[in-house]
């Protein structure tokens, strides 16, 4: 019976991200950018100023633009940058990094899209804070008629937060983490409460260390996960891009031969005659899947931390937000991907997921193994934490959406998240990673409608937002 439940939802899984969802979420990426005339490349120096100048301005708003961004990097920078990467070359080739950039640079544009029109149709709540996201762009942009169809977003989010990425798969992979580099045998175990399962010590520690972490973090609400974000997002970024750096420094000279190889696979030019074209499909395929997966554009949740910025002009917080896309793909995937493709960790038989990028950081690194495999499993934990926060913070604005602001049916909810964190470790059912993958992708349907419906009101803001910036900077030229 169980096996025939997880084939079923195997197939609904590959029916779900098969090939129209990924073309719809590339065809959206590609109408916005031509639209806005690549705009996340002309711009990208602007964006860059209003990050590290860290702005905030105007009555709304309940974080600063940096805070609102590092909320939204929480929930993406997690185990997909490095565990999601090593899985698309295993199962594509070198060649899905390709693609997976590609989809960021596309996704990019999309991004900047969705976080602009959080805030332009966000909106205050009853106890005064902000609350935005697809569900308003949907009823307020698109209209009345359409707020079914914000619902089903709405409700999607609450199913991802509860019971996928927000929870059991992300504090089973931390403590999963842990018991693999102190207790890879479980040789100490422990049975908690004396009814969950017998698990090993670290597990159990672990677990019930995070838990009251993360309660104590999401009980202060927002701009209590606001300011835990702005400190560990850049710290546990900058560990890993050291780290990456040095593996790129260390191996200069494969650096070319890396790159020869992932364009080579990614039109695949190095299978066998007559299967080019089927071993390109299939690159493309992780490659891409993997990249939406990792930075979410298009999927619409990081307009949710976006609406909470003190920003007057919602353009300027789409410009910030749009570098989630570039720090999370092109900058954190990149150095997971190149370091696999260096080293050669992913042809290695018997490795699969984070072991593999384990392997490659191992054998770049001039450093003793042990503490290669300990530098990764802390940033595991840390990316793996921090999504826990952001999926907590997404899920119940969608919640509060679709019980029209009922603040004891959120406070409810998030007690019943914590629960879910406190069992997490104990959980080994494989079908909540399906599950997971299913309600994404079924999160990301309303959100690409609405953008594609919306992509009018995305250029005319757009414009109207760089005229009057320019006619301010003319005036104070001319005083």
């Amino acid at each position: 019976m169980l096996t025939s439940f997880n084939a079923f939802l195997d197939t609904v899984d590959s029916l779900v991200w098969g090939i129209p969802l990924i073309a719809l979420i590339l065809f959206t990426g590609l109408l916005l950018t031509v639209r806005l005339g690549f705009m996340q490349i002309r711009k990208l120096p602007l964006a860059v100023h209003f990050l590290t100048a860290n702005e905030t301005s105007g009555e709304h708003g309940e974080v600063s633009s940096f805070g609102a961004l590092c909320v939204a990097l929480s929930a993406t920078i997690g185990t997909g940058n490095i565990v999601g990467v090593a899985t698309a070359i295993c199962a594509g080739g070198p060649g899905a990094l390709f693609w997976m950039w590609l989809a960021a640079l596309v996704g990019t544009a999309t991004k900047y899209s969705e976080c602009m029109l959080a805030c332009k149709y966000r909106t205050v709540a009853k106890d005064g804070h902000i609350i935005g996201g697809p569900f308003y762009y949907i009823e307020k942009g698109m209209g009345q008629n359409w707020k079914w169809l914000a619902k089903l977003f709405a409700f999607f989010g609450v199913l991802v937060g509860l019971f996928g990425i927000g929870t059991f798969s992300q504090i089973n992979g931390i403590t999963s983490a842990i018991r693999g580099f102190f207790d890879p045998d479980s040789a100490h175990t422990v049975r908690v409460l004396g009814v969950l399962p017998e698990v090993s010590t670290s597990v159990a520690i672990s677990g019930v260390v995070l838990t009251i972490v993360v309660a104590l973090v999401l009980i202060g609400g927002m701009k209590r996960i606001s300011k835990v974000a702005e400190f560990v997002v850049p710290f546990m970024a900058i560990i890993y891009v050291i780290c990456g750096v040095a593996i790129l420094l260390f191996n200069v000279t494969k650096i070319p031969g890396a790159f020869v190889e992932i364009f080579q696979s990614a039109f695949g030019l190095r299978a066998a005659a007559g299967g080019a074209m089927g071993a390109m499909i299939v690159a493309m395929q992780k490659g891409i899947a993997r990249g939406i997966f990792s930075n979410e554009a298009g999927i619409g949740s990081a307009p949710i931390a976006a609406a909470a910025a003190q920003v007057e002009e919602p353009a300027q917080q789409g410009l910030v937000s749009m570098l989630g896309t570039v720090i999370d793909t092109l900058i954190i995937c990149t150095i997971t991907g190149l370091a696999i493709v260096i080293t050669g960790a992913w042809k290695v038989e018997g490795l699969e997921g984070a072991a593999v990028t384990t392997r490659a950081f191992q054998d770049a690194l001039p450093i003793p193994s042990q503490a290669a495999a300990f530098i990764l499993m802390l940033c595991l934990c840390f990316f793996a934490f921090t999504t826990i926060l952001g999926w907590d913070y997404y899920s119940e604005r969608c919640l509060e959406y679709l019980t029209n602001d009922n603040q004891k049916i959120v406070s409810g909810y998030r007690w019943l998240y914590i629960f879910c964190i406190f069992i997490g470790p104990y959980m080994t059912v494989s079908a909540v990673w399906t599950i997971a993958d299913i309600v994404n992708g079924l999160m990301a349907l309303p959100n690409l409608v609405a953008l594609i419906a919306l992509n009018g009101v995305v250029v005319a803001e757009t414009k109207k937002y760089f005229a009057k910036r320019e006619n301010k900077i003319s005036a104070l030229t001319r005083s």
